[in-house]
């Protein structure tokens, strides 16, 4: 690591140090949005103008879900997992552990397939009856990847700040 002109290593390590504490902090606020909202994964129905139906029902066959919940049309959520709830506040330990490990692993595989059935659906029906609608991730998984990356760059800011300080010079140290 080269230290900036009129900086010694130290410094430049203390800052490095606040950086990686910085990032760290916004990762977990970004972390704690994305899995508090149920904005992971849209399905967006747009019914053709012109038609037999309104906009209210276009809105009510639409839907978004998230970690905890599956809100269908207009406020209609229903909940697919409490975590939070005193019964699994009663489990041990070991058990909601394993349960987080699932639900991490259950979420990576929907997130994998659903655009992958859904492009299924459409082929062994016909293309006319999903024209109108439309699937995609939405923004809390956006807010749970950017939690990853500045999870990662505060993981980088630390090992460059350890990097440095072990790189220090001992010149003022004494054997006893």
């Amino acid at each position: 690591m080269v230290p900036l002109p009129g900086c010694p290593r130290a410094v430049l390590a203390g800052r490095l140090c606040w950086g990686a504490a910085l990032n760290g902090v916004l990762s977990f606020v970004l972390l704690a949005a994305a899995i508090g909202t149920d904005y992971w994964y849209l399905v967006r129905v747009d019914l053709p103008a012109g038609g037999n139906r309104s906009a209210w029902e276009a809105e009510k066959l639409s839907s978004h879900s998230g970690l905890w919940h599956l809100c269908e049309g207009r406020n209609a959520c229903v909940p697919l997992i409490d975590p939070f709830s005193a019964e699994s506040r009663q489990a041990p330990a070991s058990l909601q552990h394993l349960l987080s490990l699932l639900t991490l692993s259950g979420t990576s595989i929907y997130i994998s397939y659903s655009r992958a059935a859904f492009t299924e659906a459409v082929r062994m029906f016909d293309q006319q009856r999903f024209e109108h609608v439309h699937v995609a991730f939405g923004w809390s998984l956006a807010l749970a990847w950017l939690s990853f990356g500045t999870e990662g760059l505060a993981g980088i800011l630390l090992l460059l700040a350890a990097w440095g300080i072990h790189l220090r010079p001992d010149g003022g140290s004494v054997a006893i």
